[in-house]
């Protein structure tokens, strides 16, 4: 008798659905298997990739595989011939449109039911509501200014109740992934319980610049050179002609001064692409480091949405430079932290004065600031410094601090003032949940962010 039956194509939720279908060990405490968290995943998740550059392709192609239906992607770049070598989904008649448009576009032509939104604008265009309406902010930057600038939005929706317990529904979940040539990063950020970005910015660490008279003098290195080329000679050659790095000929021209420069002090290593790498300050990207982390923050992605693992705690680094090497380190909040933490909570009479509330923060047991400066979602309030800032701002003493904080029946102020500590004074920088005791609207929360 003939076998009749058909084969049945695998389905591309299978490996999905070994781990939303099944128990397991490592699950979180509200993980209930089932095709319907398949489902809520695909209907109700909501994912913010910021970037769209090399890491970003990455994620929207592995969150679109991963059962993500619902994707956004945020980008200000346009595609440059040099991307194409690492950010796969481009190609050369590309080359000119905006990355966010033309990614969102290929990841949809390939994967079936993925609806992506792209936004062709820089992420300070967006109004903070716009990344309130999202589960979970996947970030794909490369900038620590920008990774900064999502953190205090993000953190701006969390709210402490009056214990200074984060409140569970105004946590902003992100995930955070960074690369540098063969080696990255991937992170977890649950602000008010993992440490934030601010938490942590003493990871990055500073731009190094060399000092001129080693330039000028004492030049040990290709980078050396390199730089006297740009820094020095330029000017001396060409009297005030601004130094265009994206010109071939300017580039060519510090190129072969740093070859001059070299030999003379029979230093090796100067060639016209480490050249371009010291004057544009570019980091050579590797398309197989980009695979991996973005791999592992699309993991915890969906881990964060539906709880069918335990996340990452908390930080992933990866070096792929010699070997392989991978690790876990679990960093710490900081409890006083001025973006993350729950800062200091005063109640005050609507009627108060800017005036009268910076006397009372020099009787605040917990403060005693003086001389203070005071700022509201990044407005001037009161500046002691300098004059000009100072004057403009005096008028405001005057008026309710309720009226200068709009009205709001609490938010964070920003006071930065100086302390005495042991008979000696130093300058500090506080935050301050203000609320008003009466206003409509006043309950045990209060927002931590004050974005």
């Amino acid at each position: 008798m003939a076998d009749t039956t058909t084969s049945v194509p695998p389905s591309r939720s299978r490996d999905l659905d070994k781990l939303l279908l099944r128990p397991g060990n490592l699950v979180g405490p509200r993980f209930e298997p089932g095709t319907e968290l398949r489902d809520d995943l695909q209907t109700f998740a909501k994912v913010l990739v910021v970037g769209a550059g090399g890491l970003g392709c990455e994620l929207l192609k592995d969150l679109a595989l991963s059962g993500f239906k619902n994707l956004e992607v945020i980008d200000m770049d346009r595609i440059e011939v040099t991307n194409l070598n690492r950010q796969f989904l481009f190609r050369l008649e590309d080359v000119g449109k905006p990355k966010a448009e033309v990614a969102a576009k290929r990841v949809m032509e390939r994967i079936s039911g993925v609806h992506i939104v792209p936004h062709f604008c820089r992420i300070e265009d967006k109004d903070i509501d716009f990344y309130n309406d999202f589960s979970i902010i996947a970030l794909g930057l490369d900038s620590v200014e920008a990774r900064s600038y999502i953190n205090t939005v993000a953190c701006s929706f969390l709210e402490y109740d009056s214990d200074d317990t984060p409140r569970e529904e105004t946590i902003k979940p992100m995930v955070d992934g960074g690369t540098e040539g063969f080696k990255g990063h991937a992170r977890v950020i649950l602000p008010g319980i993992t440490p934030c970005f601010e938490c942590t910015i003493w990871l990055f660490p500073p731009q190094v610049k060399f000092p001129l008279c080693t330039l000028a003098e004492t030049p040990r290195t290709a980078a050396h050179c390199i730089e006297y080329a740009h820094l020095i000679k330029w000017d001396e050659v060409h009297h005030g002609e601004p130094f265009d790095p994206d010109n071939p000929e300017h580039m060519k021209w510090v190129y072969n001064e740093a070859v001059k420069r070299a030999e003379l002090f029979g230093i090796p290593g100067v060639t016209y692409s480490f050249t371009q790498g010291v004057v544009k300050n570019i980091i050579p990207a590797i398309a197989s480091t980009n695979a991996i982390i973005s791999a592992a923050c699309a993991l915890e992605t969906l881990k964060i949405a539906t709880e069918c693992s335990k996340t990452l705690s908390n930080y992933l680094t990866y070096n792929g430079s010699e070997g392989l090497h991978t690790k876990v380190a679990e960093f710490e909040r900081d409890k006083e932290c001025l973006v993350c933490g729950p800062g200091i909570r005063i109640e005050l009479d609507p009627s108060i004065t800017l005036q009268k509330f910076m006397d009372l923060l020099e009787e605040h047991p917990k403060l005693r600031l003086s001389k203070a400066s005071i700022t509201h979602r990044g407005k001037n309030l009161y500046m002691q410094a300098p004059p000009v800032l100072e004057e403009m701002t005096r008028s405001n003493l005057s008026l309710s601090l309720f009226n200068l904080m709009g009205k709001l029946p609490n938010d964070v102020v920003h006071v930065n003032g100086i302390t005495s500590k042991n008979d000696q004074k130093t300058t500090c920088l506080r935050k301050l949940r203000v609320v008003f005791k009466g206003v409509d609207g006043v309950t045990d929360m209060d927002t931590a962010g004050g974005a």
